[in-house]
């Protein structure tokens, strides 16, 4: 497993929106970017907890968070575990009184989760070598040299182009 970051969350040129993940360790213009095309309601809540804002009335990840706290657990962490097909898969790991349980998951709830809780992600290695694009971004810290090119990805990308 590779811990990985949330780098973009953009829209492709069908409207979908796009989370692109990144390992950790990787610098820009290094090591691969995962996308993953995600609902606009789960792209919604990512881009909510990533600004730190509060929606006026709790969305599903918000629930999800405070059932948690309720029930005294905690998200240890979230998986991306394989890809089936051109769908992706997750797993997120919750540490309760009673035990620790692994929940199957949509990579886009877990995600979105993750961000609500401060939990790490992390991606297979297989995954990640399976659908990850080489990251062309430019080194440094010009941050507008590395949105053009996730945009130029993102309009030339096609989510079939990650099926097996």
């Amino acid at each position: 497993m590779i811990q990985v970051r949330i780098v973009g969350l953009a829209i492709d040129s069908r409207s979908q929106p796009v989370i692109i993940l990144k390992p950790i360790s990787a610098e820009p213009g290094e090591g691969k970017l995962l996308p993953i095309w995600i609902g606009h309601q789960e792209a919604t809540a990512i881009l909510l907890a990533i600004e730190g804002d509060e929606p006026p009335r709790p969305l599903a990840h918000d629930l999800m968070k405070s059932m948690l706290e309720a029930l005294h657990a905690t998200v240890e962490r979230v998986e991306i575990t394989r890809l089936e097909e051109g769908t992706f898969y997750a797993e997120i790991t919750v540490r309760a009184p009673d035990g620790v349980h692994v929940l199957d998951a949509r990579p886009s709830d877990s995600i979105a989760l993750a961000t609500r809780v401060g939990a790490p992600v992390w991606v297979a290695e297989e995954v990640l070598e399976e659908a990850g694009v080489p990251d062309e971004s430019e080194t440094g810290p010009d941050e507008e040299a590395e949105l053009a090119a996730f945009s130029e990805f993102l309009e030339t990308v096609d989510p079939e182009d990650f099926q097996g």
